[in-house]
């Protein structure tokens, strides 16, 4: 039984997050204890912050580079140490993250991401509160009140947001659909697997493209929130969450008609390889994050001409929410250099100068949309309207702490080798009935 609450671990479909990503937002407090935090010292605290990321590739690599420069020019005093490990959505780093945490070797700051996944981190006292950085840094004056409702845990907030992600999105290429005969977004998923039908019948031997097992869970939870809507979906996660029901198992079986369009994957096939394939005219769909945005951009393709996108079609406009997040360890070496890290990423200037490179957008309200890619811009109108549903994503921690979704992830794996529905389903039973609260 855990003895820490996430605040809004299972209620995301019902939050309006009206003051996200452009908008206004509420002006009452944020609800944490503050926490003291060392006086930030006119270029920096001094010494070395070691930051401990996935994004060691692509355009999330770029991003982060563009932060380390920028921080060590607004902290001459500190000294910024990149301790990247590969591996898209952390699946490595996460790995190697509990073995220093556990062997009292915690870095100057990690990335994890905001929701469920940190519950870990907190109920080991591996992370410290973070409210003093989050107040002085505008708290609910500038971020969403919703989304420190996300980051609270029995009224403290344990990390600073610096993007915002939807991982709910498909990407196209138009030529290869303008081909096959396909002219409009489908309505629901049986439509998107009839539309790959018509794709592969025109000669494309890969209507849909996939990487390791993490894509293709991320592809799945895309699917089960369009099939449920948004409300059955979060209701998955808690105590009376019902994973054999009929709209699980339906959407198994689309899951399970999706990957007979799709090439044939290995478990450590990353994103951008995916991604890549609708990009080169190899494939007419892939499902993936929105930080595809700058893979795109990357290799010179232009929005509505070389590729496009929609979200996955069903019940609701369902925005599948992740956010990437930094943290404050306890026993880090250097937690004035660290507080520092966590001051800068919280900024506004970091914020504009990350998400442009990243394809995200920022959890900042007080960032105009202004400079920002049309893709990026049309994605906070999305998530600001309050006409989306907001849910939280099972491949990148927002919806189940890491345990939960390290099981989901291996019956992810047996699945896509074996295609057994009634196994898929008694797994899915047995992480729900160990972990839900």
């Amino acid at each position: 039984m855990r003895g820490k609450k996430l605040a809004a671990l299972a209620t995301a479909s019902l939050l309006v997050l009206s003051g996200a990503a452009c908008g206004s937002s509420t002006e009452s407090g944020s609800g944490s204890a503050s926490t003291p935090a060392s006086t930030p010292k006119a270029g920096g605290a001094g010494g070395t912050v070691g930051v401990f990321t996935w994004w060691a590739d692509g355009s999330e690599k770029k991003g982060l580079d563009a932060l380390e420069k920028m921080f060590n020019e607004q902290y001459p005093n500190d000294k910024f140490e990149n301790l990247a490990v590969a591996g898209g959505s952390g699946s490595n780093a996460k790995a190697k993250l509990a073995s220093d945490l556990k062997n009292g070797n915690p870095p100057g700051s990690f990335q994890g991401h905001a929701g469920a996944e940190l519950m870990d981190y907190i109920d080991a006292d591996q992370v410290q509160p973070v409210d003093s950085i989050i107040n002085g840094l505008g708290g609910s004056k500038v971020f969403p009140q919703t989304l420190l409702d996300r980051l609270t845990v029995d009224g403290h907030i344990y990390s600073v947001p610096v993007d915002i992600h939807r991982a709910n999105v498909v990407w196209t290429n138009p030529a290869l659909l303008k081909k096959a005969g396909v002219t409009s977004t489908p309505k629901d998923v049986d439509g998107w697997l009839a539309d790959m039908a018509k794709v592969k019948a025109s000669g494309v031997s890969t209507p849909l493209s996939i990487g390791g097992t993490w894509t293709q869970t991320e592809l799945f939870e895309s699917i089960l929130a369009s099939t449920l809507g948004a409300d059955e979906y979060s209701k998955l996660f808690t105590k009376d969450g019902k994973w054999d029901s009929d709209g699980v198992k339906k959407s198994i079986e689309q899951y399970k008609k999706a990957l007979t369009f799709a090439n044939t994957a290995s478990d450590g096939d990353d994103w951008p390889n995916a991604t890549d394939m609708v990009a080169d005219g190899k494939a007419a769909y892939n499902v993936m994050g929105d930080w595809a945005v700058a893979q795109f951009e990357m290799k010179g393709k232009k929005y509505k001409t070389d590729w496009d996108a929609f979200a996955m079609p069903g019940k609701e406009d369902i925005f599948d929410f992740l956010a990437d997040s930094f943290t404050l360890p306890t026993g880090t070496k250097n937690p004035g250099a660290s507080e520092d890290w966590l001051r800068f990423v919280g900024s506004k200037d970091a914020q504009v100068t990350f998400n442009k490179l990243k394809g995200s957008i920022p959890p900042r309200t007080d960032i105009a949309p202004t400079g920002f890619s049309e893709y990026q811009q049309s994605a906070m109108k999305d998530f600001k309207s309050p006409d989306t549903k907001i849910v939280s994503s099972i491949a990148h921690g927002a919806a189940v702490p890491l345990a939960w979704s390290s099981e989901i992830n291996t019956a992810m794996s047996k699945f896509y080798q074996d295609k057994n529905t009634d196994n898929l389903v008694k797994a899915f039973v047995a992480a729900h009935d160990k972990y839900a609260q």
